[in-house]
């Protein structure tokens, strides 16, 4: 099938980007599951960041001032066109209104959703405007696989290689650009907040590609993940401590006045380090959030979908003490882009969760990544219409697809197997070994360990059409970069720590790290 552009993910960057690119020519968007905007949690971005000093400060030196730059000047029109575009977000005229987050010293700028999550509305009207667009169209269950690009001499990526999932068969598409927006890669993780979809699919497909990926190692953890057994682990917000909400182990002591001066209120990486360190000192496998004295009113009207989840689950926010422990939340890295999305591959752009334009530096701040997939998924398609050929790609074609750090080698019989017996083993194999040893609390005999590990598991090309294998293949792509980059970062900076070198290192790792599929792990 010959188009256009192909947008890989549906989710706030990649339907920006496919309206931005619906002016230009045909744009077909794949979606790896239902797309819908319910897919929202409650808790989660339930805010739109526009606070350049909050940005900078969490970013801990590594931001990149020119992103900053770009999300904030770019961010008050990215917001009008969504009022316009019947957006019902709670707003005075153009400017953000005002609410109170913790770890910050003023009133943060932020615009909330009606309700407590803007990324449902959002999603909800950014779905609506390009199903409008009749120049775009969306292709549901359509997993990506792998990039084909041209075998000339200084070859761009030309298409993009699929499992059809109505009909359980691959396919391929040929375009003149690639967006990848396919978010997170939370599920690399034992413990997470992402969904289940995030298993690093744009970042693995662009790095076996040839693509660079950035700043790895800053996985950013949520430190009050619900621990309810059965429910799954929704992140509970920062504004239920803000509003009053305290920490207390398994003993009930209220602990985070011993670890930093403003408690409960420090930042998130200070949060998390101080609940691992409770957590293992009463043995317990978790820690209790108690909001109990917020009162029913105030958490049903200011958190009513998380109110209404954590019932759910028989938890009553108001009455009951909540389970909490930390899960990764946020991957800070991605493939290496410019201010436009541009990969370090012709015609490969990424936007979102799923790229890495320095914006976030270290950490990212709270209410930053809906604004990010807005700006700089708008930027993504405005950089590939103005750089596509003229024509599209000429037929010749290859497959990229690279086996990280080994030969390739032929896949085991399993990879044929039922889904179930694919995945299940090795992929919880890899999600316990990165939680371990490249979790909140990192040391490089543990990171080292985990190398080791993951190196040595089965892991190869699935040769099945299978959503689950490649979903593993991906999951053990990530893992591996996710490894040797905390390993090879030896100082503790924004959202990664290591216990044998808990400082920064201003010297020497003021910098990014950069990984390749051939080159290692450096900095620049």
């Amino acid at each position: 099938m010959l188009l256009d552009y192909v947008v890989v993910g549906a989710g706030v960057a990649g339907l920006r980007a496919a309206i931005e690119l619906g002016g230009g020519g045909r744009v077909l968007v794949l979606a790896k599951g239902a797309c819908s905007a319910a897919g929202a949690r409650p808790g989660e971005d339930d805010e739109i960041g526009l606070h350049e000093p909050d940005t900078l400060r969490a970013g801990e030196g590594l931001c990149n001032p020119d992103a900053v730059k770009a999300l904030v000047e770019d961010g008050p029109d990215r917001l009008r066109e969504l009022i316009a575009w019947g957006a019902k977000l709670d707003h005075a005229g153009a400017k953000p209104g005002h609410n109170h987050e913790g770890a910050r010293d003023r009133r943060n700028r932020g615009i909330p959703a009606q309700g407590d999550t803007a990324s449902a509305e959002i999603r909800r009207v950014l779905l609506a405007r390009a199903g409008s667009l009749k120049s775009i169209s969306l292709r549901r269950q359509a997993f990506a696989t792998e990039l084909t690009f041209t075998t000339a001499a200084g070859g761009r990526v030309t298409g993009i290689r699929y499992l059809d999932e109505s009909c359980g068969r691959m396919a391929e598409l040929e375009c003149r650009a690639v967006v990848l927006a396919t978010g997170g890669l939370g599920q690399a993780f034992r413990e997470t907040t992402s969904p289940a979809a995030a298993t690093g699919d744009g970042m693995a497909i662009g790095y076996r590609a040839g693509a660079a990926l950035a700043d790895m190692e800053f996985v950013q953890f949520h430190p009050t993940a619900l621990a309810v057994k059965g429910a799954p682990p929704l992140p509970l917000p920062e504004a239920l401590r803000a509003e009053g909400a305290v920490l207390r182990n398994a003993m009930l002591e209220r602990f985070m006045p011993h670890y930093h001066e403003t408690a409960e209120l420090a930042p998130a990486g200070v949060l998390c380090r101080a609940i691992v360190s409770e957590m293992r000192r009463t043995r317990a496998g978790y820690v209790y959030l108690d909001a109990t004295g917020l009162g029913e009113a105030f958490v049903a009207k200011r958190f009513p979908r998380l109110h209404a989840a954590c019932m759910k689950h028989g938890l009553d926010l108001t009455a009951d003490l909540a389970p909490v422990g930390p899960a990764a939340h946020y991957a800070i890295g991605g493939l290496k882009t410019d201010l436009f999305g541009r990969t370090t591959l012709t015609g490969l752009y990424a936007a979102g969760e799923t790229a890495s334009t320095g914006v976030h530096g270290a950490n990212r701040a709270a209410g930053n990544s809906l604004l990010e997939g807005l700006v700089f998924g708008a930027r993504a398609g405005k950089a590939a219409l103005e750089d596509a050929p003229a024509k599209a790609a000429p037929a010749k074609r290859a497959v990229a697809a690279r086996q990280p750090k080994r030969p390739a080698k032929e896949a085991r019989e399993s990879d044929a197997a039922p889904e179930a017996e694919v995945r299940d083993p090795l992929r919880e194999r890899i999600r316990a070994v990165l939680w371990q040893r490249a979790g909140v609390l990192r040391e490089g005999r543990e990171l080292a360990r985990a190398i080791e590990q993951l190196a040595s598991m089965e892991v190869s090309r699935p040769a099945a059409p299978s959503r689950r294998a490649w979903e593993l293949y991906n999951l053990w792509t990530v893992a591996q970069v996710i490894s040797r980059s905390a390993l090879a970062r030896e100082e503790s900076r924004g959202s990664h720590y290591r216990a044998d070198f808990p400082y920064p290192d201003e010297e020497r790792f003021a910098r990014h790290s950069v990984a390749s599929c051939e080159g290692g792990v450096r900095f620049e």
